[in-house]
């Protein structure tokens, strides 16, 4: 079997050289570093993934980009892309991306690096310029959860906005005029497109949306229960609630049982995402299908087949989250 002593004495270079043309640095010459490539094809040296990415320009990897792998919904998302990474026998690399530009920048930009060969990435909080820039350099880049214009055809998305107003109506269809929200205070889009299609059809019936009632916290099971507790600080009569998603659901209704009222004949509460875990909770969870799984496989087979020239055909790159009725919500007496 061939060593990197083989490889640097077949290019006539030192060991330090192949190494750092295994490393894909910039501090190689082009001749050299096409002796290097030339010795390691003809001694069939692939020591590791990266050295086998440098001689084909790609490493049979997909990468994804989440920002929270504990989270389920997110896990959801990175099972999707696996299950077509498997059917490709390709290997699945994630990275996360905190919440902040930096990090996910970070992020894509270490999975281009290992020389991925289709990147999908959850990313909020990279400006749509920066994003355009990046699918030059990296033509399959298929963003989820994202729709920028001038990429379209590389975006899998879902219409927050109906989602909003699904809630919305489903709660009016209950007779539920006094209303709140508990909505996410993080600074991306998601929230403030769920509010504005739930304001839409509230205000279209003529109601009001007071703003002591629109209570914004951490998406999380911590975050619902601290804006249950605004809520009913408020001393404001609401009936029903829209939750940013079902985790702030559950949150808040452990704080509505908690302090006397009961779910739903008291308060009717609907939720955002459908994760396992609101087909558990008691009362079972009424909240809006988040289509996330099918959006993942369909945005990790679009970065493998992605052709600029060609748009891809059969993709729903506009997806619409649909209602799931469960228990947590019910007619106004």
């Amino acid at each position: 079997m061939a060593t990197i002593k083989d490889v640097a004495k077949a290019a006539r270079v030192s060991i330090a050289t192949v190494s750092r043309v295994i490393n894909n640095t910039d501090k190689v010459g082009e001749v050299n570093r096409s002796r290097v490539i030339n010795a390691m094809n003809q001694l069939n040296y692939t020591p590791n993934a990266n050295a086998r990415a440098l001689v084909k320009q790609k490493s049979s990897t997909i990468g994804v980009v989440v920002p929270d792998i504990t989270d389920p919904f997110f896990a959801s998302l990175a099972n999707g892309v696996e299950e077509v990474a498997r059917a490709s026998k390709m290997q699945l690399l994630l990275s996360t991306g905190k919440q902040s530009e930096a990090s996910e920048l970070e992020a894509i930009n270490l999975l281009i690096e290992r020389r991925c060969e289709a990147i999908v990435a959850y990313s909020k909080l990279i400006p749509d310029d920066k994003l355009c820039l990046l699918s030059k350099k990296f033509p399959s880049l298929i963003l989820i959860d994202r729709y920028i214009a001038d990429i379209a055809d590389r975006c899998i998305w879902l219409d927050n906005i109906e989602g909003g107003r699904i809630a919305a109506r489903h709660l009016l269809s209950l007779n539920h005029q006094k209303l709140a929200v508990i909505n996410s205070n993080y600074k991306i889009d998601d929230p403030l497109l769920r509010l504005t299609g739930f304001k839409q059809v509230v205000e279209k019936q003529n109601l009001t949306l007071p703003k002591n009632l629109v209570v914004s916290y951490e998406p999380t099971l911590k975050g619902g229960e601290l804006a249950a507790q605004d809520l009913l600080e408020q001393k404001l009569s609401f009936t029903a609630v829209f939750a940013y998603n079902d985790a702030m659901a559950i949150g808040a209704i452990s704080v509505f049982e908690d302090n006397g009222y009961k779910v739903p004949s008291d308060i009717s509460i609907i939720g955002f995402d459908d994760v396992l875990l609101s087909q558990y909770s008691r009362p079972k969870l009424t909240t809006l299908h988040y289509p996330i799984n099918k959006m993942a496989t369909n945005a990790a087979k679009l970065a493998i087949t992605y052709n600029a020239e060609n748009i891809q055909q059969g993709f729903d790159f506009k997806n619409t989250p649909h209602l799931i009725k469960r228990d947590s919500t019910a007619l106004k007496r």
